[in-house]
């Protein structure tokens, strides 16, 4: 055969194969319907798989949050078809009308999302999507529904989860969660329609740690939806993969007895190991048991009550509230004025009560027993060597000099802007710590010296700190001058804390000058003269400052309380406030005591003076 006819013959075969093709493919296409059945009854399914949601312990590895399984039936609107609407309702046992008001909720509320460009709600509701229809059901609930989900194409069942907390405490440090909306979908591919998400306190800082990592499974699904088989043999498989356990420092039954001291109180108690700067327990009175907050169902009926509540018990006091610290001030002023050798230990001045009031007590011969006896001339006439240091001869600028001298020593201490703990509360506040800016704007420049604001000299006047700050202070002192930046996390996992509380902040007051300021502190609690002998331990050594902060005309001062012991390698720092209470000496120093001994000895050597503190109802309250 010659290379022509080859040629011709090839392409003879090349042309009768494709005509052969073509015939196949639109018999397959237009006239057996067997074919467009098979491809529609095999699909390749993608299935997110979201793992549970990490656990939270205390540091003894107490469990502080849990996961209760719970279940959320689904809907997806394309799929429904014919749709029985009073079958419907009767399963679920609602009527007819709630059902169909479901429905306009489902596309009113969860879907939409707010447009970052325009600020405005926009329609996103997608048929072919699913959206929760009933939510947190339990497994008896689910139970009567599975079963009848035949007859109602579109509606199947996913399991989800809530939270529980064995504890029923220190709800304003774990937070809670709730249901993402639609924005937050858009924002992070994450979640979806029914997941929850952390809202506040440890579950909304960690949120990104404590939600896990998702994974994704292939499977092969015929028209029904029913899987086949898994796909590729699992080969494009992701595994989810779980949080990992978040350790606390945490010590669960010191928060539960200082909640306990707490009942019937307004205020707070923060207490902090200071070698470490972890947060062991951080109380805000009223308290309440955060069960009440946790899955949608018991967020709806509870929130409002806790929100409409006069004492603010969803108010975390510990970082919300701004107080004028009272007398507990006195300690940082005594290491500004021995920094700057405006006085040294054994300085002495008069108590002059006509210049400032202050109550009966022996001479204050030194810096020591001018802390032990709290006397308030003492430090006005330190401090104003501090804030008029004659280093100008024009009174006001000599005042400004001063002043931002003594403001720097103040930040220094971690006063006067937000504390940058690991917890996300909405309006958490820095405290106020007034500068010559500060002065200048509401009195005018030039306008003011030491004279215009001596109050501050002694914790009152514009000066304000969280409790949080206060039980810094305490553990600032306790380290012979430096912190570490409170925090709850002691390790997230086998990792540690995140890096950034693991450094030392240092202040700039010389070692030295804190020992005169401790001893001090133990005679306030041990010596006479002292007024806070209600924290006394003869187990171990307490070193303590009452405050006694004014409340206004008419009403009760607050009691303010901090310290640390034992005196030389200290476990532990605290802050107690007290509202509308009284002597700084008379609740919140007692309270205090009981919590060192709670922490240190872990039981109560006085059970009267314990029973009296649980059962005192204060004013305001």
């Amino acid at each position: 055969m010659s290379l022509e006819n080859r040629k011709y013959l090839t392409l003879g075969l090349l042309l009768l194969t494709s005509v052969s093709f073509s015939i196949k493919l639109v018999y397959m296409q237009l006239l057996d319907s067997s074919w467009e059945k098979r491809a529609t009854e095999i699909a390749e399914k993608r299935k997110e798989i979201v793992p549970p949601r990490g656990i939270i312990k205390d540091r003894n590895g107490k469990a502080l949050v849990i996961n209760h399984v719970t279940y959320n039936l689904m809907m997806v609107e394309s799929k429904m078809g014919s749709f029985d609407t009073i079958a419907f309702a009767k399963l679920i046992g609602w009527t007819k009308e709630e059902v169909a008001q479901r429905f306009k909720d489902i596309v009113a509320n969860e879907g939409v999302y707010k447009n970052k460009s325009s600020g405005k709600l926009e329609q996103n509701y997608r048929k072919d999507q699913p959206y929760p229809f009933l939510k947190d059901l339990s497994l008896s609930e689910i139970s009567q529904i599975t079963p009848h989900l035949m007859r109602f194409p579109g509606f199947y069942e996913a399991p989800s989860s809530k939270r529980y907390y064995p504890y029923p405490n220190a709800a304003n440090i774990l937070g809670y969660l709730n249901e993402v909306n639609r924005e937050e979908i858009v924002k992070d591919r994450f979640y979806s329609p029914g997941m929850n998400i952390g809202r506040s306190g440890i579950e909304r800082s960690y949120e990104s740690i404590l939600r896990g990592v998702k994974g994704v499974h292939y499977v092969v699904t015929d028209a029904s939806n029913n899987v086949l088989h898994p796909y590729a043999n699992k080969k494009y498989d992701i595994q989810a993969e779980q949080s990992p356990e978040l350790i606390t420092g945490i010590d669960i039954d010191l928060q539960a007895y200082g909640e306990l001291l707490m009942n019937h109180k307004k205020g707070c108690i923060v207490a902090i190991e200071p070698s470490s700067g972890e947060i062991l327990a951080m109380v805000s009175a009223p308290c309440y048991d955060p069960n009440l907050l946790s899955g949608r169902k018991t967020i709806s009926k509870n929130y409002p009550i806790l929100s409409q509540n006069p004492n603010l018990p969803l108010f975390a006091r510990p970082l919300q509230a701004e107080y004028p610290p009272g007398s507990i001030f006195k300690l940082l002023q005594s290491l500004i004025c021995l920094q700057e050798n405006a006085v040294s230990i054994n300085s002495s001045f008069s108590c002059n009560k006509s210049v400032v009031g202050c109550h009966n007590h022996p001479a204050p011969s030194s810096i020591i027993k001018a802390i032990q006896y709290s006397c308030n001339p003492y430090f006005y006439a330190a401090v104003r060597r501090v804030i008029q240091p004659n280093k100008s001869k024009n009174l006001y600028a000599d005042a400004s000099i001063g002043l931002e001298k003594w403001s720097s020593y103040m930040r220094a201490f971690g006063l006067g802007h937000k504390l940058d703990i690991d917890i996300d509360i909405n309006g958490q506040r820095g405290g106020l710590i007034p500068n010559p800016e500060y002065y200048d704007k509401y009195l005018g420049k030039n306008a003011w010296a030491f004279s215009t604001i001596r109050s501050i000299s002694i914790g009152q006047g514009e000066v304000k700190l969280t409790p949080i700050q206060m039980a810094n202070i305490a553990a600032m002192i306790a380290n012979r001058g430096w912190f570490i930046t409170p925090h709850f996390v002691k390790s997230i996992g086998a990792k540690g804390p995140l890096a950034k509380y693991l450094k030392k902040q240092v202040t700039p007051i010389d070692p030295k000058h804190f020992e005169p300021v401790i001893e001090g502190m133990r005679r306030v609690v041990y010596e006479p003269g002292g007024t806070g002998k209600n924290a006394r331990s003869e187990d171990f050594t307490v070193c303590g400052k009452t405050g006694t902060v004014q409340n206004g005309k008419g009403k009760k001062n607050h009691s303010v309380f901090i310290a640390f012991a034992p005196m030389e390698n200290p476990k532990i720092a605290l802050a107690v406030f007290v509202e509308n209470s009284g002597a700084g000496g008379e609740w919140a120093a007692p309270i205090a005591g009981l919590m060192l001994e709670k922490y240190l000895r872990k039981k109560i050597c006085n059970p009267s003076k314990e029973a009296s503190i649980i059962n005192a109802i204060l004013a305001g309250n």
